[in-house]
């Protein structure tokens, strides 16, 4: 015998063993795991009334950000069709590692069923809902036994969610899907809300994640502006969304932008909150500073969800003129695109505000159907700041003609600047532990126009106090 043929045995013997101590140890384990239930194998088995191995198992895959509406349709279309069994399945980590069908054709039956894995996640600002993150669906479709294998996403296993289904009709199979990707638009528990994207921490342009954002209604007469201004840009965002089956009889775009430029702290944000105000039923998407990348993601719900606002605020920090750079800047395209991308009869409406009009690129203000209507949110004049001194005053006891003093002394101010006089006012008299005064008003007023104060009054967006009108 040759050095060839005694190592090829002793090769041989070693593989054996091995696969011996394997089965042994898997046997083992199985054992140890073993709470007395069946194995998924066994009930997916006996529910669909044929060996797993034998039937094939259509995979459909769950962003993140409609993970909670993929869990809502398929409570939503299980219902529809008689209800069914929800079963957790036992196994540890181990379990995360494995497909559908790895589970339910293991040899050594360790996954078994087990209790369900639920979570509590957010559905609104002041709303939650218990969703499954890990369990089997075992229901009839259509008369067809189907079994469903839920997960959610995971930052240790996965960052989308996943749907993986058995049944012995594949044709079935897909229409199941179907009707479940149906009703993750038609019972969306983004629709109406008002929203923000949380970007991934790995970096690009992916949403991590959603947080709810209360929709507080506001009066008209809380909103200072120009005579005519506000009329102006609630017709081109609510009024469009009103009439929007008249504009369409006419052949007329619903797809609108709007953009409000101003200097700092003159109302453009307070307009926005104003809009989304008068908007109760629209999908609103706020989107500031690094998150404006995620305007793809925002376009897509928009859309699915219309009608729909989205918010871009500052947005002149990515799509300044291209020329005051080396090169073209990526979030600009990502704007456009999203802009571009929707069709001219999405109900939705794109609202951009800006501190620099004048930096803008001009791709992006001056072609139809990306921005249709510029509005300036200019400083207040002197009638608009009497106005602001008595929104912000409200309650307190000034007397009209302080209101009208103190608007003289401050022109030039931002309705910020207005309202932290106010507060000051207060602050002030509370702190000398006494009632509020006319004289506290006049104090903080003339404090904060004082050159000591130059710094606080830029912050504040205000430019000289000492300029006319």
């Amino acid at each position: 015998m040759t050095q060839q043929d005694e190592d090829d045995i002793t090769l041989d013997d070693f593989m054996r063993s091995f696969a011996r101590f394997m089965t042994v140890a898997n046997e083992r384990e199985a054992a140890g795991q073993d709470n007395g239930n069946p194995s998924v194998g066994e009930v997916v088995r006996d529910h669909l009334g044929v060996d797993p191995g034998d039937v094939a198992v259509v995979t459909e895959r769950v962003s993140r950000l409609r993970s909670v509406d993929a869990a809502v349709a398929i409570d939503e279309v299980i219902g529809r069709h008689g209800g069914g069994q929800l079963l957790g399945v036992a196994g540890g980590d181990q379990r995360m590692h494995h497909s559908f069908s790895e589970l339910a054709q293991n040899t050594w039956r360790q996954f078994r069923i087990g209790a369900v894995d639920y979570d509590r996640v957010a559905v609104g600002a002041q709303e939650q809902r218990r969703v499954v993150t890990f369990g089997l669906r075992l229901f009839r479709y259509e008369g067809l036994p189907v079994a469903l294998m839920q997960r959610a996403p995971s930052p240790r296993f996965g960052e989308e969610g996943v749907l993986e289904v058995m049944c012995a009709d594949e044709e079935a199979t897909l229409r199941l899907i179907e009707e479940i990707r149906t009703a993750m638009v038609e019972h969306s528990v983004l629709r109406g809300k008002v929203l923000t994207f949380s970007a991934t921490p790995f970096g690009g342009n992916e949403a991590d994640g959603i947080t709810f954002v209360e929709r507080h209604p506001m009066s008209a007469d809380d909103v200072i502006l120009p005579p005519g201004v506000l009329a102006r840009i609630e017709r081109q965002v609510a009024g469009v969304a009103r009439h929007r089956a008249a504009l369409r009889a006419a052949g007329q775009h619903l797809k609108r932008g709007v953009l409000l430029y101003g200097p700092p702290g003159t109302g453009k944000t307070h307009t926005v909150r104003y809009l989304v105000g008068q908007s109760p039923d629209a999908t609103v998407v706020l989107l500031a500073g690094t998150n404006l990348g995620l305007v793809r993601a925002a376009a897509e719900v928009a859309r699915m969800l219309q009608p729909a606002i989205i918010v871009l605020e500052d947005c002149d920090l990515i799509a300044e003129e291209r020329s005051m750079h080396h090169g073209p800047q990526p979030l600009l395209f990502e704007v456009l695109d999203a802009m571009d991308g929707l069709s001219g009869d999405c109900d939705v409406a794109f609202i951009l505000t800006t501190n620099r009009a004048d930096l803008l690129e001009r791709a992006l203000s001056q072609r139809p159907g990306r921005v249709d209507l510029a509005v300036e949110v200019p400083l207040p004049d002197r009638a608009a700041r009497v106005k602001l001194f008595e929104l912000y005053c409200a309650g307190l006891p000034f007397g009209a003609g302080t209101l009208q003093s103190a608007a003289d002394k401050t022109a030039g101010v931002t309705a910020s600047f207005v309202k932290e006089a106010a507060r000051r006012a207060v602050l002030r008299a509370s702190e000398a532990d006494r009632p509020i005064r006319d004289e506290d008003l006049l104090a903080a007023v003339s404090e904060m126009t004082g050159d000591t104060e130059r710094i606080t009054r830029s912050l504040l967006g205000s430019g000289d106090a000492a300029e006319p009108d």
